[in-house]
């Protein structure tokens, strides 16, 4: 079910039309999502760079095999699992702290 059923419309210079535009391409959102998070209080950051998504990725590719690595140390039972765990735990809380430092809005 569609939460949002209002339809707002405003008048805008042709100036603020483009400014408007630029800002929510600069944070990857569409214009009404970007004027909705700006009216509400969010400052949307800018879309990260390439580099981050791949970093992201590589990450998630070691907790992959640090998973892989404490499942089959478990079955052969010669390898500290809950040591292993936590740092798979470690590993996705840094995700976390990535994704809150690069993608996350602040509330103003």
């Amino acid at each position: 079910m569609q939460t949002r059923v209002l339809k707002k419309q405003i008048l805008v210079s042709y100036d603020e039309d483009r400014l408007i535009k630029e800002k929510a391409a600069q944070v990857g959102m569409t214009i009404s999502n970007y004027m909705r998070t700006r009216a509400l209080d969010y400052q949307p950051k800018e879309k990260p760079p390439k580099e981050f998504y791949n970093a992201i990725k590589e990450i998630r590719k070691v907790g992959i095999n640090l998973n892989q690595i404490a499942h089959k140390a478990n079955t052969f039972n010669f390898i500290d699992v809950p040591y292993y765990k936590k740092q798979v735990d470690i590993l996705n809380n840094l995700i976390i702290e990535i994704k809150k430092k690069y993608l996350f809005m602040d509330k103003k």
